[in-house]
């Protein structure tokens, strides 16, 4: 029941986060910069945290011996969109989303590397789909031009969420409540995005309601929901098996694009989906496959001792 309901957690992780253009790309049209778009979204996913909190009467108290692993966390999660954004700069949005989304491969080798936790070939069969799914939603146009540099940055980008993930599996604040969690993160977040803004061109101010309304909403949905149901999806079935049904996130940004900003929807996109429901179903019944495979394998085995 744990394991379903990690799953769950995971595949509301990927599809909430995926709506991120579609609170995002109203803003930057309207003249919003990055920075302080980012500052504003973890700021008030600070506060909504913090409401719930006080609603379910939660303590937010916590041991001075949590403290680095909650700074440890934001800045993992700050240096993630840092990269990701920065390597915008050096290549095309669909290119730096399939290098991002290696991350799954770095969460599976950072496992293996510190902490000895091999990875099946279903969940390798699995990364190797989900990835080639997102190339496939990602990448178009014939030509793909990788510079070296914003190769090397969005793969930053990559390492520092998947160090996220491997670091709330792993550390003592794992046992923390998911909201509390999340909560202090956003703090020692919205402090680092505030640092860089007033470092760049400054905090801008909200321009009308309707940019406060998707503000909110980016803070809300893609930004609370989503990273309370990541934690909770770790704790059920690991860091691996979430990371790599985040690949339903590019799936939900094609779909947004599709169905709200009229963007053309191609068989090559369709392939892609395809590809990454097929990984996810990989991984939601991995262990019924490979108790299969060993059954039918113990079975073969003796006819041809």
């Amino acid at each position: 029941m744990n394991r379903l309901k990690g799953f769950i957690y995971g595949l509301a992780t990927s599809v909430t986060f995926g709506l991120i253009p579609l609170f995002t790309l109203p803003l930057m049209q309207g003249g919003m910069s990055l920075d302080s778009i980012l500052f504003y979204r973890f700021l008030f996913a600070t506060l909504a945290l913090a409401g719930m909190m006080k609603l379910h009467k939660e303590p937010f108290g916590i041991e001075g011996r949590d403290i680095p692993f909650l700074l440890l966390l934001a800045g993992f999660y700050t240096a993630s969109a840092l990269f990701l954004f920065w390597g915008y700069d050096f290549m095309g949005a669909g290119v730096a989303t399939t290098l991002h989304f290696t991350y799954p491969v770095f969460v599976t080798l950072l496992m293996l590397v510190l902490f000895r936790e091999r990875a099946s070939w279903v969940t390798w069969a699995a990364i190797v789909l989900a990835i080639y799914g997102v190339a496939k939603l990602s990448l178009k146009g014939g030509e793909l031009v990788l510079d070296p540099m914003g190769m090397v940055i969005v793969l930053l980008s990559a390492v520092g969420y998947a160090s996220y993930i491997t670091t709330v599996n792993k550390s003592r604040v794992r046992t923390m409540n998911s909201r509390k969690l999340a909560f202090y993160v956003f703090v020692f977040t919205t402090l680092m995005f505030a640092v860089k803004a007033g470092l760049n061109e400054g905090i801008q101010p909200i321009p009308d309601a309707l940019s406060a309304t998707n503000l909110i909403l980016l803070a809300v949905v893609p930004t609370v929901i989503s990273n309370i149901t990541l934690l909770l999806a770790v704790k059920y079935i690991g860091g691996t098996l979430t990371s790599i049904l985040g690949a339903m996130e590019p799936v939900t940004a094609v779909c947004i694009g599709a169905l709200v900003f009229g963007e053309a929807f191609t068989l090559q996109e369709a392939f892609g989906i395809v590809l990454i429901l097929v990984a996810v179903t990989l991984i939601i019944l991995s262990k019924p496959i490979q108790h299969t495979l060993s059954s039918v394998y113990r079975m073969i085995r003796p006819r041809h001792a």
